[in-house]
């Protein structure tokens, strides 16, 4: 009769026993998201606790973040927020989202450079893709002592920026993210890159200064290389490059779609038309094409060059000043017939 009395005692705690195994799959195992595709959760530097369940709470199951909050509570994890941009499958696991955002697994993104004008305007696209906010990026590219340590300066930092897609975490630090741009920049100017600038007699800093002013001019890649090789013909003849773009940079005016003689008055070293030879920096974040296209201009004698008269977005170049007042005249008229100021 015991073994039997025995067997009637192993059954409730059987029950219990399936129970409670029941319940910490409910709440631990089970399936995290509710969604069916990946989602992002992002974490910031002023994330609490709390403001962490608030942005897990539209992805996860009721269960699952409850769960959750039962782990983070016996872990402190309000006491080690880690940052960071979380990639939520639809197949992990409570338990695997927690130990994901306790240990800071995140997942990397891809980042875009921009071609932007001004560094201000830099910081403000960045700022809205990483964690870092756009007054911490320009306080940085604004600070000589932080460029000088890069090797640049205030004037030249826009180099450093080569516009293309990198693999970084959303919470890179300022810092880190300064010399990942240093890093692409020296890996993007290679033997080659560097023999072409020696050939023409130019840094590689020049080199983008001058595609920058190429990159405003147009944005007909087939043509850059042209007009590469016209401001090239310009700083050996000791000409002024006269580019208009770099009025509008002085200025911080570009919306102007005609360029006045009042408007190269203005005193700036990047006024090119009162200035012989480069402005002190670019006047953009340079273009790979407008880069290469310098590296690479073509060999001829033009000195001159005027938009075309039909708004192609090309240009007339001529040798002789006389040769483009004319090209010039043509534009003029043309920017009148349709009232352009």
């Amino acid at each position: 009769m015991k073994p039997i009395k025995a067997k009637y005692y192993l059954i409730p705690a059987f029950i219990c026993f399936a129970a409670v195994a029941a319940i910490v799959y409910y709440y631990f195992f089970v399936a995290f998201s509710a969604q069916q595709q990946t989602t992002y959760v992002y974490i910031d530097s002023d994330d609490t606790a709390d403001s962490v369940y608030a942005k897990l709470e539209p992805v996860a199951k009721g269960s699952a973040l409850t769960g959750l909050r039962t782990l983070a509570r016996h872990y402190d994890y309000d006491e080690n927020i880690r940052t960071g941009r979380y990639a939520i499958e639809p197949e992990q696991n409570t338990i695997h989202v927690f130990r994901m955002l306790k240990n800071g697994r995140q997942k990397p993104m891809m980042l875009t450079i921009p071609e932007c004008r001004t560094m201000e305007q830099m910081a403000a696209r960045l700022s809205t893709k990483i964690m870092i906010d756009s007054t911490e990026i320009i306080r940085a590219l604004s600070n000589n002592e932080t460029c000088q340590k890069l090797g640049y300066d205030t004037c030249t930092i826009a180099c450093a920026f080569v516009p293309n897609t990198y693999e970084v975490y959303w919470d890179i630090s300022i810092d880190k993210l300064l010399l990942r741009m240093v890093t692409e920049h020296d890996k993007f100017w290679n033997t080659e890159r560097k023999q072409k600038a020696r050939a023409i007699g130019l840094e590689p800093n020049e080199v983008s200064t001058l595609a920058s002013i190429i990159d405003e001019e147009t944005a007909n890649n087939d043509e850059k290389p042209m007009i590469a090789g016209m401001y090239l013909n310009r700083l050996k003849s000791g000409m002024p490059l006269q580019a208009d773009p770099t009025v509008k940079f002085a200025l911080k005016d570009f919306s102007l779609k005609r360029i006045y003689h009042n408007h190269l008055l203005v005193e700036s070293p990047y006024n090119t038309y009162k200035n012989i030879g480069l402005p002190p920096g670019p006047i953009k974040v340079a273009s790979i094409k407008g880069i290469d296209a310098v590296l690479n201009r073509v060999n001829h004698h033009y000195l001159y060059m005027c938009a075309k008269e039909d708004f192609s977005g090309t240009h007339n170049f001529a040798v002789t000043y006389q040769d483009h007042l004319k090209n010039a005249a043509r534009y003029a008229k043309a920017l009148n017939e349709r009232d352009i100021k």
